[in-house]
């Protein structure tokens, strides 16, 4: 009778084995490669960013001059029971590394505090007005793209078409938002009545908002994708496309666009910023509800913790777009795709 032969690897009771190195070498640079990935790598940096934020909205009530309790209840009447719950909200008898703590663990979990001015919760508050301003920017990116695309398209390469854009850029970069805002106001809505003059009351009200705050974008980023387009239709790859008979609409739409756009997005990802700082001036401008009333009306009455839920809550918003503005990156240009997956 012969018996099998039992080896460690056969053996149930034996120890597990290491990996031959050459696997063990293999899965760690998977890992590393993993690690290394584009996406990962902005998820890391945006989260450091948000720390960053939060970080700095705390240490800039530690470092404020006068007391931190007077300066959390702003311009409501200080009372003993106000004054006790603020120390206890914030922690201000321990420690301060535990203050820092708490706070970031609170806003972690989406608990901006109490506004005593108001006399509620930040957080709803906050949230609340969120999605009119979210609208609004979103308009107003559109109205930045389309503009910026279109007038790029139709001038690129063409001498009268681009002075005639170039200066109209100019006009519309050096034009204050607020400025156009009411400018637009007074000849679509007060001389034409096309357009109500304020509030929120359907699509018609955000058209004018929207071309307010999404134009002068526009015209910096047209101009960026217009000396673009022209460079990339001098390239070698335009003639053979050309050869092929394609048009000239199609040459600039299907090709040359897409060979500029990386710089356009990556201003456009800078941009981001600008939209949601200037929406809160446009909504004051236009009646509109949104983030940028709730703000002017912290910053009259001196709300601080409103002021700090607001600052963090753009940061996140902030790096959230700018982060998907970077991934983009990768679909419009193969190239990064392939660097990347060498390294």
């Amino acid at each position: 009778m012969t018996h099998p032969i039992i080896t460690p690897a056969t053996d149930p009771g034996a120890p597990p084995q290491p990996p031959p190195p050459a696997a063990s070498a293999s899965a760690h640079v998977s890992r590393l490669r993993w690690l290394r990935s584009p996406v990962i790598v902005r998820v890391i940096t945006g989260a450091l960013v948000l720390w960053a934020a939060i970080t700095l909205s705390f240490v800039a009530v530690q470092v404020a001059p006068g007391n931190i309790v007077d300066l959390l209840i702003g311009e409501q009447l200080s009372t003993p029971a106000i004054e006790a719950a603020i120390r206890e909200e914030w922690g201000l008898d321990e420690p301060v590394y535990l203050q820092y703590l708490h706070y970031l663990w609170r806003i972690l979990h989406g608990n901006f505090g109490r506004s005593y001015v108001l006399n509620t919760d930040v957080a709803p508050l906050v949230i609340g007005q969120l999605l009119p301003t979210l609208e609004l920017t979103a308009a107003a990116f559109v109205v930045t793209i389309v503009f910026s695309v279109g007038l790029a398209v139709l001038t690129a390469g063409r001498r009268w078409g681009r002075r005639t854009a170039s200066g109209v850029e100019l006009v519309l970069a050096s034009t204050p938002s607020f400025w156009l805002g009411i400018m637009l106001l007074f000849v679509f809505s007060f001389t034409l009545k096309l357009f109500p003059v304020a509030g929120d009351r359907g699509f018609a009200s955000i058209v004018l908002p929207a071309l307010s705050l999404g134009l002068a974008q526009g015209a910096v980023i047209g101009r960026v994708l217009r000396k673009g387009i022209e460079h990339s239709l001098d390239e070698p790859y335009a003639l053979t496309v050309r050869s092929w008979g394609i048009g000239a609409l199609a040459l600039r739409v299907r090709h040359a666009l897409r060979h500029a756009a990386l710089p356009a997005v990556t201003l456009a990802g800078w941009l981001v910023g600008g939209l949601l700082s200037g929406a809160v001036i446009t909504e004051q401008v236009f009646g509109r509800p949104g983030l940028g009333k709730v703000t002017v009306d912290a910053v009259l009455a001196k709300d601080m913790p409103v002021i700090l839920a607001i600052a963090i809550l753009s940061a996140t918003i902030y790096v959230v777009l700018s982060t998907a503005v970077d991934l983009l990156y990768l679909l419009i240009d193969p190239r990064l795709r392939e660097r990347r997956a060498r390294r």
